[in-house]
C-alpha cells in the first residue's frame, strides 16, 4: 500500500486501490488492532471526517478495555487525525502529553511515535527548527526502544528534510534546544554524528517498495 514517502510533505504515497480493498477487508471487524488501521486507512485516503469517527470510537474502546498502551496508541492516532483536520493546537497538545506519559512510564518505543508525529505537525507549520528536534529526539527514543535498521533509517529521512528545510530557511548555527538534544545523542557535549545513510539509500527510503509498511501502522503495534 506504501510506495515511499514524498521529500517535499513527508506524506505517504500510496496505492489508493490497495488501501480501499484493505479497508473493505477489515471494515466489519471490531477489534481494537482492526480500528486503528481503519484510521490510518481512512486518513491516508483523505477521507478525514470518517478518520475522526472511527479515531474517537478505538479511544473509547480502548479507555473501557485496554491496556495503557492501548489508549496511549488510540489517543496519539486520534492526534493525528485532528492534525490532518486542521487542528494543529489541539493535536500538539495531546502529542505532547502521550510522549510524556510514555516517557515517564518507561514507554520509549509509544513515546518516540508520539514525538514523531509532533515533528510532523511543526514541520507542515514551517517550524522546522522544531521538527528537526522532534525527529531526532524520535530518533533517540527509538534507539533505546531497539528499533531495526529500517525503522532508524525512515526516521533518518525525516530529519535530513527538515534539515534542508531549516538550511534553506537562512539558518546558519543549531538552535540551543537542537544543540542539547544531539548532545545528549552522543552521550557527550558534543554534537551527535547521526547514523550515515548514503544518497542513494535515502532516496530509496524516499520511495521505497510497497511491502515497506507506514511508520504508523508499525507504531500502532509497538511494544
Amino acid at each position: 500500500m506504501i510506495r515511499g514517502y514524498d521529500p517535499e510533505t513527508l506524506r505517504e504515497l500510496i496505492d489508493p486501490k490497495e488501501c480501499e480493498a484493505r479497508l473493505e477487508e477489515i471494515n466489519a471487524q471490531r477489534s481494537l488492532p482492526a480500528l486503528l488501521e481503519r484510521v490510518w486507512l481512512l486518513k491516508v485516503l483523505g477521507r478525514f471526517d470518517d478518520a475522526l469517527k472511527v479515531s474517537e470510537q478505538s479511544v473509547r474502546q480502548a479507555r473501557m478495555g485496554g491496556t495503557r498502551k492501548d489508549l496511549l496508541r488510540a489517543r496519539i492516532l486520534h492526534a493525528t487525525v485532528v492534525h490532518s483536520r486542521g487542528g494543529s493546537i489541539a493535536a500538539e497538545q495531546e502529542l505532547t502529553m502521550c510522549a510524556e506519559e510514555a516517557e515517564g512510564q518507561g514507554w520509549p518505543g509509544i513515546a518516540a511515535f508520539a514525538v514523531q508525529h509532533r515533528g510532523r505537525l511543526n514541520f507542515d507549520n514551517a517550524d522546522y527548527s522544531l521538527a528537526r528536534h522532534d525527529f531526532k529526539k524520535s530518533l533517540f527514543l527509538r534507539q533505546q526502544a531497539g528499533a531495526d535498521e529500517s525503522e532508524l533509517e525512515s526516521i533518518l529521512m525525516y530529519v535530513d528534510a527538515a534539515d534542508r528545510r531549516w538550511a534553506q530557511d537562512g539558518a546558519d548555527q543549531a538552535t540551543p534546544v537542537a544543540d542539547a538534544l544531539e548532545a545528549r545523542l552522543s552521550g557527550g557535549d558534543a554534537p551527535a554524528q547521526k547514523p550515515r545513510v548514503g544518497a542513494a539509500r535515502r532516496e530509496s527510503l524516499i520511495r521505497r517498495p510497497a511491502e515497506s509498511r507506514s511508520l504508523d501502522t508499525e507504531d500502532a503495534a509497538v511494544r
